[in-house]
């Protein structure tokens, strides 16, 4: 069975695509978003839900809305209900289509990644204290054979990383097997000053949408500050707001700045796992929905007409 993946920076409509492809493709669409598993975090993730109802049909979704805000969630989990979801989409003889642009989410599945169930270690953790940023960045590059890289935007992120692979290095048994499947991963990409102006726009419509008083209403709900700065930007920026340690004008300044440069962060993620063999066809996001979906459909029948080819036929 091919996997269809329709990745992308921030801002650049993948959404739409992969569900105009459901629709074409009698589809249905896995999130690979690491915040939009949260209930009550919709503005701010851009679950954009009404999209997924297209042409009177409504494509149905996986991995959205699973989890409570606040939860504890990592890749691990993610593999296995990215499994759960894909075996039943292909049981009910529907082609899964993966869509997200959380870099480590895409790579984990179009790689294979062989991650463990690793429980939290308070010892481990507590004999990483002495150590800064950079050391324990170079520790876990260390560990490239076994999981090339993570989000090490921040210290926990960074000492959890190190505690999976610790984990992974001492129990090579436990890990999640990922079963064999064809790849067409396509990536979505404007030049960067359009990317500029969309992210721009797009801050603006969310704000207008009430974003702040829905970070408001995850705080009122008991979701801890502390958390909501965990899952950075949007999240980041408006709950400092919100505890008086910005004015409304610094938080939009920063978070515009801020989303600009995750977007050129998950570019640079792309751009690795290319150099890394992983193929992605990239297309033109000013071409039309119809344009661009109309080239991932040649492109996905032309990847299956070649694997006939190789399999002299195929069956």
């Amino acid at each position: 069975m091919h996997l269809l993946t329709i990745t992308g920076p921030t801002a650049c409509g993948k959404t739409s695509l992969a569900v105009e492809l459901a629709y074409r493709l009698n589809g249905e669409i896995i999130s690979a978003d690491s915040r939009q598993v949260f209930r009550g975090m919709d503005i701010g993730t851009g679950k954009d839900l009404a999209e997924y109802d297209v042409h009177g049909v409504h494509i149905p979704y996986h991995l959205i809305d699973i989890h409570d805000a606040g939860y504890e969630y990592n890749v691990y989990q993610f593999q296995n209900d990215f499994l759960a979801a894909y075996r039943a989409i292909v049981a009910a003889g529907k082609q899964p289509i993966l869509c997200g642009g959380t870099g480590l989410y895409v790579e984990a599945v179009v790689r294979g990644y062989q991650l463990p169930d690793a429980p939290v270690d308070p010892e481990y953790r507590r004999s990483l204290e002495p150590y800064s940023d950079e050391e324990l960045t170079r520790r876990l590059a260390s560990y490239v054979k076994l999981h090339n890289h993570t989000d090490t935007e921040t210290r926990e992120r960074l000492v959890r990383a190190l505690e999976i692979q610790e984990f992974a290095h001492r129990h090579p048994e436990a890990h999640v097997e990922m079963p064999p499947m064809q790849h067409l991963v396509v990536g979505v990409r404007y030049p960067r000053e359009v990317v500029v102006e969309r992210i721009g726009a797009r801050l603006r419509q969310r704000l207008d949408e009430g974003m702040v008083d829905e970070v408001r209403c995850l705080l009122d709900s008991g979701v801890p500050a502390e958390r909501l700065l965990r899952y950075g930007l949007e999240y980041r920026h408006i709950t400092r707001y919100l505890q008086g340690q910005a004015s409304y004008d610094d938080m939009y300044r920063d978070l515009y700045t801020d989303i600009r440069r995750f977007s050129k962060r998950q570019m640079t993620w792309f751009r690795r796992m290319e150099r890394q063999g992983v193929v992605i066809h990239w297309i033109d996001g000013q071409l039309s929905l119809d344009d661009k979906t109309e080239e991932v459909l040649r492109l996905l029948q032309a990847q299956q007409e070649s694997g006939r080819e190789s399999d002299g036929g195929g069956h």
